[in-house]
């Protein structure tokens, strides 16, 4: 049984693999998002990422479609004491930014989507540098204090504002982010390597990477020459173009193969052994796709491996 991981200094315990919701509703309708939630929540998964905004990119959407087969799949399933549920604020069409009305404003709206009266942790999706530190996690701090919010936490935000908020919330005795969620992966690692990184380690915060997998190029389907069916195949696809995403494909290859595992696999090992990660977070359409990101828990590099694909991603 996977041995699940404590976010930050909450109370939260969750699997090592969190699943992406950003899929619901969007490139997989309501009976295959249920059905992957099913298969990854029977495989013993309990940490469950998704946004108010998701999928307001759509012709015809409008923002919370994800939250909604969320909402949908607790009501059908009874379960929703079983899972962690994340979800953040700040980039719905209705509720951009993070002044303190907007965040409470759509903290309701969330709960509303996803037949829930708690949120287990909630982002700030991104940073709104127009808004104080204080305004921001003040109004966070009411959310918990009400018991709609159990931990709260940070995306895309500057190690600079993630220093203040913290020193302000811990001056105030207010609650304080948990967890970061940056964008992170083998071909891009100064989008937190660095600044960022020092910080979440100052203050003890957990990490759950998004873009894992770079929207599906470190699952190897994209090769040169090959063309790929996907709503992100552009930005994946754009990783063929430089020399450390060939180099990574090429180390991902020799590794996988050696190991008798999943391109995807060994790709979300390495993330989930880099200093401060608890869990990676990758999204599955289909059921199909969730075996290789499941074994991504379980799949221990060694320090070779590690090594080698370190150096290619340089």
């Amino acid at each position: 049984m996977t041995t699940l991981r404590t976010l930050g200094s909450s109370d939260l315990k969750v699997f090592p693999l969190a699943l992406g919701g950003n899929v619901f509703g969007w490139t997989a309708d309501r009976t295959e998002s249920f059905a992957v939630l099913d298969a990854y929540t029977a495989a013993g998964g309990n940490f469950v990422d998704t946004a108010d905004v998701y999928s307001a990119w759509v012709d015809g959407h409008s923002g919370g479609e994800s939250e909604s087969v969320l909402g949908e799949w607790f009501a059908a399933r009874g379960n929703r004491s079983d899972v962690l549920l994340a979800t953040k604020v700040g980039a719905h069409p209705e509720f951009k930014g993070l002044k303190a009305a907007t965040i409470k404003a759509g903290a309701e709206e969330s709960l509303r989507r996803l037949r829930t009266d708690y949120i287990d942790l909630y982002y700030t999706h991104f940073d709104d540098p127009d808004v104080p530190v204080e305004e921001i996690v003040t109004a966070l701090d009411q959310l918990v204090t009400e018991g709609k919010v159990r931990a709260v936490a940070a995306s895309n935000i500057s190690a600079e504002r993630l220093d203040a908020s913290i020193a302000f919330a811990e001056r105030e005795g207010l609650a304080r982010y948990v967890a970061l969620q940056p964008h992170y992966n083998l071909v891009s690692r100064d989008t937190y390597e660095g600044p960022l990184r020092d910080a979440a380690v100052r203050h003890g915060l957990s990490v759950v990477p998004y873009f894992a997998l770079a929207s599906g190029f470190l699952t190897g389907k994209y090769r040169p020459g090959t063309q790929v069916e996907s709503a992100r195949a552009g930005s994946a696809g754009a990783y063929l173009e430089s020399e450390r995403g060939v180099k990574v494909l090429a180390a991902l290859d020799r590794i996988a193969a050696a190991r008798g595992a999943e391109v995807a696999t060994v790709a979300l090992a390495w993330l989930a052994a880099q200093p401060t990660v608890v869990a990676p977070l990758a999204s599955a359409r289909t059921v199909e796709q969730l075996p290789a990101l499941l074994a991504g828990a379980e799949l221990e590099l060694t320090a070779e491996e590690l090594a080698k694909l370190t150096a290619a991603s340089a």
